[in-house]
């Protein structure tokens, strides 16, 4: 190893050659966060306006966050669950508490997390609901996004998820999202055992159900004896105004899935809450983690909870989100076509214009100061660090307003 710094050229020449080709990331390499802001290896400043897709919505590097990261992890990192440590049981005490279930069980990515609520609702219908064994359904909706492992990519309908990679999970019935007729007809199945869903799509593009659309749709699945399973790993932990996304419908769902913010991105945190009629169906040896619930992880996520109730985040993307698209809408461009969102999870739509794209218009972005990332080709997030100010933020609208115009 040398300690000569190392260019951006240079790190980038380095990823493809020695790594996976699996993402397709701006050319900018990046080398120092704290609070909203990054660095690169140039020492160019930058907002970040995607924030891990939302794992970093209490800033970068929060120093109470750190500091348990450090103190942690100088003194005990990493016993498995073959051993009790003397973290796991104060955390799972501190999560249930601040969520309100009766259970926690703690995995380490959002993508873990939402296998681990799969087979929790399965195991759930055949030892309480009845149904017969191999016979359960959980329902889904297009154009969802729960992560990349096979099994979830079994029902998604985005070809880049799941080309190639068949044979496919059985047992999922895909229905167009914020559709609560197609929901209702599905329920008439009595091997349905649940309905897993986006409070608000992300990755699709910040794709904001009607209003009344979640609380229904818990509704129909409470009616019907199966589970409502929200997964909150990109939109829970304050970053739409609420706690979880379905604080803002009253909606308290049967399984809460949770990742990212969960540990404000300095560790891979991820948790399933449920009450004991669901979570206590799984038994000793039937699901668990080398790393799930380690002691680093309990006391980073305790802390990163700590964040957002101290310094009343979920307060702020309310307000500052209508700003922002009030302020995006009324930017004069016939590339922008469409803003849509909810507290500080918001997306634009894209139209190409001269051969340019949302991708060039990323690329502008980040020349003038600003990092976000396309979606789905024709769509840009934008989800800036909850710590950001009104001052802030309307720095970044100018940036995001000279970028766009600069293809006029």
């Amino acid at each position: 190893m040398t300690s000569k710094k190392i260019t951006t050229k240079e790190a980038i020449t380095l990823e493809e050659k020695y790594g996976a080709h699996n993402y397709h990331p701006l050319p900018v390499v990046l080398t120092k966060g704290e609070g909203v802001f990054l660095w690169d290896v140039e020492g160019k400043k930058y907002y970040d306006f995607l924030s891990a897709y939302s794992a970093v919505n209490q800033g970068h590097c929060h120093p109470k966050i750190v500091d348990a990261l450090k103190e942690q992890a100088e003194t005990l990192a990493l016993t498995s669950r073959a051993f009790h440590n003397d973290v796991l049981g104060l955390y799972e005490k501190y999560i249930n508490e601040f969520f309100g279930y009766d259970k926690v069980l703690p995995m380490n990515t959002g993508a873990e997390a939402v296998e681990t609520a799969l087979k929790l609702t399965r195991k759930w219908a055949y030892t309480k609901k009845g149904i017969k064994k191999d016979q359960a359904k959980i329902v889904v909706c297009d154009n969802n996004f729960h992560g990349r492992t096979t099994t979830i990519v079994s029902f998604s309908n985005d070809p880049d998820g799941y080309s190639d990679y068949g044979p496919f999970t059985p047992g999922f019935v895909r229905i167009p999202y914020n559709d609560i007729a197609a929901l209702e007809k599905e329920l008439e199945d009595p091997n349905v055992a649940g309905f897993m869903v986006e409070p608000i799509q992300g990755e699709a593009g910040v794709f904001v159900p009607d209003e009344g659309y979640l609380k229904k749709c818990a509704e129909l699945c409470k009616s019907k004896n199966v589970l409502f399973i929200a997964d909150e790993v990109q939109t829970g932990i304050a970053r739409t105004g609420k706690m979880l996304a379905c604080d803002h419908e009253g909606v308290r769902p049967d399984i809460v899935i949770l990742g990212k913010a969960i540990s404000g991105g300095v560790y891979p945190v991820s948790a399933v809450l449920a009450d004991d009629d669901i979570m206590l169906v799984i038994k000793p040896g039937q699901h668990g983690s080398t790393f799930g619930g380690n002691p680093v992880a309990c006391k980073v996520a305790m802390a990163a909870l700590d964040v957002i109730k101290e310094e009343n985040l979920a307060e702020k993307p309310e307000k500052l989100g209508e700003i922002l698209r009030r302020e995006l809408r009324a930017i004069n461009s016939d590339m922008l076509t469409l803003v849509r969102g909810k507290g500080l999870l918001n997306a634009i739509v894209i139209k190409p214009k001269g051969g340019k794209t949302a991708w060039d218009v990323c690329v502008k972005m980040a020349e003038n100061g600003l990092l976000a990332k396309p979606t789905h080709g024709d769509k840009i997030r934008f989800a800036p660090p909850l710590v950001i100010t009104e001052e802030q933020l309307m720095e970044c609208v100018e940036i995001i307003k000279k970028s766009i115009l600069s293809f006029e």
